[in-house]
């Protein structure tokens, strides 16, 4: 009942999933070095305190208390954030308490691009920078992609491919046509 629903439920019957997703968990290293500094910090000063201020040493290991429980939501909330790209939209679902669904329709991308820090080429994640027609949408930009070449690779084949296939369809029509228009021409003289 208080569980965020699963991305695959916001999904239409009649979307194919082509990929699924969560950011790469390099996004929360920040965080780990931010509450291993903190806690570290919160030990020391208790450490130096003396023994005789019990109020303030209490405040110290509960503010330490507070970082943990900061880094337990930020993890939790990592963990719950999935992207979906099916043959029609890009999904992402996020939120522990309040649960947001994003989408933007694949029709209406005109350009992806990549980017690898060597932090990425390293620990394997990139971001995808998707472009669109019109407005700037949700899901502009996708940072710390996990499986970063497989991921491009697999969204530039679903939003460029078709189209490409589509102009070779164009194509082919417009060749049969005008072959059918010279074979009219000829039957004509």
């Amino acid at each position: 009942m208080f569980a965020p629903r699963d991305p695959d439920e916001y999904l239409l019957p009649s979307e194919r999933r082509v990929i699924r997703f969560r950011r790469h968990w390099a996004c929360l290293l920040w965080d780990l070095f931010e509450a291993v500094g903190l806690l570290f910090g919160v030990v020391m000063v208790s450490y130096l305190l003396p023994r005789s201020t019990p109020l303030l040493q209490n405040l110290l290991w509960y503010g330490g208390l507070f970082v943990l429980l900061r880094l337990t939501y930020q993890t939790l909330d990592w963990y719950v954030e999935r992207i979906v790209v099916t043959d029609k939209r890009f999904v992402i679902t996020e939120g522990i308490i309040t649960t947001n669904v994003a989408m933007m329709p694949v029709t209406k991308v005109t350009d992806i691009s990549f980017h690898r820090t060597l932090m990425g080429r390293l620990l394997g994640y990139g971001t995808l920078v998707v472009e669109s027609a019109g407005q700037i949408q949700a899901l502009n930009r996708i940072e710390y992609l996990p499986n970063a070449n497989e991921v491009y690779d697999a969204i530039s084949e679903l939003v460029f491919g078709q189209k490409k296939e589509q102009q070779e369809r164009f194509s082919m029509l417009k060749a049969r046509r005008a072959a059918v228009g010279r074979d009219k021409a000829k039957l004509g003289k």
